[in-house]
């Protein structure tokens, strides 16, 4: 199913900054009328006022959160036709990892779009149309190392997309999950002995990751992968998983002589 983006109301979530912020750019020049999220006020402010969109500053994990942003987007758009949700946060790393760091993940990487799906989705069932776009991680398809919060959350992130697409999709409602590696960030730029990891198959731009979502928009492919290559390390993980398992290990063990693991 194409997307017509010209005229198209649109929320992006986490668009102060990174890959969000490209996609308002990206989105805003195509056409589309942007509601600009983020916890970071300013940076919500300068981006909207740059592209010509809606400021529309908050938390967009929590319930009270969501429900603010969707009121304020029907307010400012009237009709929400695609939903970025784009914010995510990578936060306790190890097995020792504080309940408080698995319980922010969990809000942010899943739960936010849990909130989101159910505020949206009754009504685009209503219309026949509706698109659900999820910046997800290639960590949501293989796994990240050293990052056990990222990791779970974003396969939750992934496993929950893929339920909203197999439940809806003959409705209407089309869902598809972004899932690139290293993107040059401010994610990346902390990343500390797994820069190097992430950044094999080259670092990528959050402009270039957003060029490969808005061509997406075209169709209605579930996953929607900046780096080609992990197609191919997916399909090696599913049928070899063993293998995958083992090769991941030995990259582990590289990281634990650098003490980058515990």
């Amino acid at each position: 199913m194409s997307q017509q983006i010209a005229g198209a109301g649109v929320v992006v979530t986490g668009a102060g900054h990174g890959i969000g912020r490209a996609l308002a750019t990206r989105l805003a020049a195509e056409g589309a009328r942007v509601v600009v999220n983020d916890l970071d006020a300013e940076a919500a402010g300068e981006v909207a006022e740059q592209i010509g969109g809606y400021a529309a500053p908050g938390d967009a994990a929590s319930q009270d959160g969501v429900s603010a942003l969707v009121a304020t987007a029907h307010d400012e758009l009237g009709e929400i036709d695609i939903w970025f949700a784009n914010a995510g946060i990578d936060r306790g790393h190890l097995l020792d990892a504080p309940e408080a760091d698995w319980a922010a993940a969990h809000e942010v990487n899943v739960m936010a779009h849990v909130r989101a799906a159910r505020l949206l989705v009754p009504a685009w069932v209503e219309r026949g149309r509706g698109r659900f776009v999820v910046t997800a991680s290639a960590a949501g398809l293989l796994t990240m190392l050293g990052s056990p919060t990222y990791s779970v959350t974003k396969h939750a992130a992934v496993a929950f997309a893929e339920w909203l697409s197999v439940t809806y999709r003959h409705r209407g409602v089309v869902v598809q999950a972004i899932c690139p590696q290293g993107v040059q960030t401010r994610m990346l730029d902390n990343a500390g002995p797994l820069t190097e990891l992430l950044s094999r198959d080259s670092a990528l731009t959050p402009e270039q990751v957003a060029d490969v979502a808005l061509e997406a928009l075209s169709g209605d492919r579930f996953l929607v992968l900046p780096h080609p290559e992990v197609s191919g390390y997916y399909q090696h993980r599913a049928t070899h998983t063993d293998q995958w398992l083992e090769a991941m290990n030995r990259l582990q063990q590289r990281l634990d002589e650098q003490g980058g693991a515990r």
